[in-house]
Order: structure tokens, then sequence, then C-alpha cells
């Protein structure tokens, strides 16, 4: 964390510029948003699975769209 402290007759939307431009410079806020966003890989079984079930919700769901026994506001996310 970096310490700024606030000079003497300083205003508060100086004080905070100065603050805002010290963590660009010092790189924290890229390293928070790093960790923020940060998406852990999933092993390949996993990702086969994962596919193999978007797939089959996606095949259903154009099945039901081409018999049209889809509901007028029908999500393919819905579609279990």
């Amino acid at each position: 964390m970096s310490e700024v402290k606030r000079k003497k007759g300083e205003s508060f939307e100086a004080f905070m510029r100065r603050t805002k431009q010290s963590w660009r410079n010092s790189g924290s806020i890229l390293q928070a948003r790093k960790i923020q966003f940060y998406i852990p890989t999933k092993s390949k079984n996993v990702q086969k699975k994962h596919t193999l079930k978007i797939a089959k919700k996606v095949s259903k769901f154009n099945y039901l769209k081409k018999t049209g026994k889809l509901p007028i506001d029908a999500d393919i996310s819905r579609v279990a």
C-alpha cells in the first residue's frame, strides 16, 4: 500500500490527483485488476465436460426451436 500524506494547504482534489498518480506509477492498480479478473485454468477433462454440456444445451435449444416448442421469451441459458 502506498503512503501519501496530505501537504499543508493542499486542496483535497490536488491530494487525490497526486495519490492516484502515485498509484498509477507504482502499478498497484494494474496488479489489483489482474487479481480481480483472474480466471484460473481448468483441467482438460473439466474443459471437455463443460464443452459437451454447452453443446448438448445448444442442440436441445435448436431442436426445440425447430419444432416450435419453445416459449416466446425463451433463452438458451434457461433450457435444461
